[in-house]
């Protein structure tokens, strides 16, 4: 019998089967977010890449979805758009949060490499801010 691929199998997968124009721009963000805590892990949820804590947490609502930092949105082929489900939550001095919606989520938006570049510095500081506002 097969073995079911791993959840980061299934991401990479579904990644390749993509038709986007910035697969460059989807692949190193994957790695950047990846990359940033060894408890961040990924799946596809809500038919995109989510990535997740998965370190010990505080027992909360699952139907709050306080464990999901960033979902990759893949409409646009203009830009890829990262969603931080409890984005309001995260004090973001940087800039790369933008929107106001009424259910908290936050968007960083990226356009390019030349995007990624710019803004990897502060996209991991973000990701280690919701980090350390999770409960554990």
């Amino acid at each position: 019998m097969a073995k079911k691929p791993s959840s980061a199998e299934q991401v990479a997968v579904f990644i390749q089967s993509l038709d986007h124009p910035l697969m460059d721009v989807i692949k190193a963000l994957r790695e950047i977010i990846s990359a940033t805590d060894k408890h961040i892990e990924e799946e596809i949820k809500w038919n995109a890449p989510a990535f997740f804590y998965s370190g010990e947490m505080k027992p909360s609502d699952p139907k709050g979805y306080n464990k999901y930092i960033i979902v990759f949105n893949l409409f646009k082929k203009d830009s890829i758009r990262l969603v931080f489900p409890g984005g309001a939550k995260i004090k973001d001095t940087s800039g790369l949060l933008e929107g106001d919606y009424a259910d908290g989520r936050r968007l960083a938006i990226f356009k390019g490499m030349d995007d990624v570049r710019l803004k990897e510095s502060d996209l991991r500081k973000i990701i280690m801010r919701w980090l350390e506002l999770i409960d554990n």
